[in-house]
């Protein structure tokens, strides 16, 4: 039975763990997402679906404690914030190479180094390119609501196990902090042993049956041959994500002159941005990517055909640019526009930038 609450976002990744059937959630305390582990503390679902709640030692184990629940076919998480995704991409890495199903959030803070608590997006590079080492991508998820946080902790384990890879919800302190209203779905049960073996016996240590030969999890290959064509089905792989996974929504882009493209909390933002420059006789349009990985290349790039230029909205830098100039095949011109260290933009802001980088040269 569905249920309608008033909620934080860092709080419904918690209730969404529970509700869809998490089996073990692993973590470590850093703002601004320490409310994942507190609300899961405060359920103490242990007592009630049997999930799995550990604070570990530091996030090294957090990632480790996960690759092993996920070796046997559980649905597992963790959760951190930037500095402390860092100290898990070795892990990371580790599961992307034994093709384990895992679910990781990120609520992002700003950096480099320790930073500062206060919300950033300069951890796309981080997501989207790898973060730890080899070849290989995690599957990212970008929420922009309370509601969304919530959605995409079940849909993150739906692409999880049915690739076999790690995902990442990539949000932000702005989503994490945030108080919407949120639907909740009814309970999922956790999967019994029977269904794991079932579903995933061909790979999860399950304990071996005399049906089949023993399953072995590992990520090591000294065999520099072997290690090349897992690197090519590693690559099949992801470009089948690529070509059936990749997802965004746009908002006035059918007529649009310029078009801007942000994820996370730039885009609540941009879509004010949209309002004011139509209130003024300009047509703009804005692009959402929902998956940063695979990225919405696709549409970008049919929109670089009739467009006259885009503006990528993000707190960095400028990180998601590459990707957008990229998938533009550069028949435009791309510029940039975003506030960083912690500051968050207003749409004003953003709209005097798009005014000064294409009308106003």
């Amino acid at each position: 039975m569905e249920e309608i609450r008033l909620m934080k976002g860092n709080e419904v990744i918690a209730e969404a763990a529970v509700r869809c059937g998490c089996d073990g959630y692993f973590g470590y305390p850093i703002t601004p997402q320490s409310e994942i582990l507190e609300t899961l503390s405060a359920m103490r679902p242990w007592e009630t679906t049997g999930m799995v709640v550990v604070q570990a030692e530091s996030e090294v184990a957090a990632i480790n404690m996960a690759y092993g629940g996920a070796s046997c076919g559980k649905r597992v998480m963790v959760s951190s914030s930037s500095p402390g995704i860092s100290l898990m991409c070795e892990g990371l890495s580790y599961l992307a190479g034994a093709e384990l199903p895992c679910l990781v959030v990120n609520v992002s803070r700003g950096g480099p180094g320790l930073g500062t608590i206060q919300p950033s997006q300069a951890d796309y590079f981080q997501a989207v390119k790898g973060g730890g080492h080899g070849d290989y991508h995690l599957i990212v998820l970008a929420p922009n609501s309370v509601q969304e946080m919530y959605d995409f902790v079940s849909l993150g384990f739906d692409l999880a196990f049915r690739y076999r890879n790690p995902v990442m919800i990539l949000s932000d302190g702005v989503i994490g902090q945030m108080m919407e209203k949120v639907v909740l779905s009814a309970p999922k049960p956790r999967w019994s042993d029977e269904q794991i073996a079932e579903m995933w016996g061909s790979w999860a240590v399950t304990g071996k049956p005399a049906s089949r030969t023993r399953n072995i999890v590992t990520s090591v290959e000294l065999d520099p041959l072997r290690q090349e064509r897992f690197n090519h089905k590693l690559t099949d792989k992801y470009r089948t994500i690529c070509e059936r996974e990749a997802r965004c929504e746009m908002v006035a882009c059918e007529d649009a002159d310029y078009v801007i493209v942000a994820y996370g909390s730039s885009a609540r933002i941009s879509q004010k941005v949209v309002e004011l420059a139509a209130e003024d006789g300009l047509k703009v349009g804005l692009l959402r990517p929902i998956t940063l990985y695979p990225f919405p290349e696709r549409e970008i790039e049919q929109l670089s055909r009739r467009v006259k230029g885009f503006l990528s909205v993000e707190m960095s830098m400028g990180q998601m640019i590459e990707d957008v100039k990229l998938a533009s095949r550069c028949r435009v011109p791309v510029y940039h526009f975003g506030r960083t260290g912690g500051v968050i933009h207003t749409p004003t802001e953003v709209y005097e930038a798009l005014k000064s980088n294409f009308l106003q040269k």
